[in-house]
């Protein structure tokens, strides 16, 4: 699959076989998959349920991947990975007040934060599906608690519009955009 690319960064789908390595502790085997440079201490424990979780629903529906988890990669050098972005889905899954909406999620790790890549990754995943499957509505669900998370969805033109109780994040905040042919 074709990474999705910005100005600065890069967006590598992680694979079935990536996360299975990864799983596995074989992080080399890991990173050849997906040409890039993994963080020390990564996946986390939550990060692990979050790709065990992908890895089922890719493994259930293979031709659904494009619509997971990207690997946000510095392209040059050693490539490193500084983070994971991508959809919940694809159209109407995890947007049920928005069938015709894909749902947003980002991640950049602490040493990267404060630079504008989490702006430019979700940027480039609008634009990927807006321009690739001519998608106009996307979702956005933040911790109240997550102020970068909400400055960064206002800045590109979300609004808040409702809010529910997550399992396992607890309260979220909802936001959409909506997108013109013109933008």
């Amino acid at each position: 699959m074709a990474p999705i690319r910005s100005e600065r960064l890069e967006l590598v789908s992680i694979s079935p076989e990536f996360i299975d390595a990864l799983l596995a502790e074989r992080r080399r085997d890991a990173e050849a998959a997906a040409t890039l440079k993994l963080p020390d201490g990564w996946p986390d424990r939550h990060d692990q349920g979050f790709l065990n979780f992908r890895l089922r629903q890719m493994r259930e529906r293979p031709e659904i991947q494009e619509w997971f988890v990207y690997a946000v990669v510095l392209p040059g050098g050693e490539r490193p990975m500084i983070g994971h972005a991508g959809f919940h889905g694809p159209p109407g899954v995890n947007a049920v007040k928005a069938p015709d909406a894909v749902e947003v999620g980002y991640s950049v790790f602490e040493p990267y934060r404060r630079r504008g890549y989490a702006t430019e990754v979700v940027r480039a995943l609008i634009d990927w599906a807006a321009h690739e499957h001519g998608i106009r509505h996307f979702v956005a669900s933040i911790s109240p608690d997550n102020e970068p998370s909400m400055a960064l969805v206002r800045r590109l033109g979300f609004e808040h519009t409702g809010q529910h109780w997550d399992e396992e994040d607890g309260e979220e905040l909802e936001f959409e955009l909506r997108i013109t042919d013109g933008a």
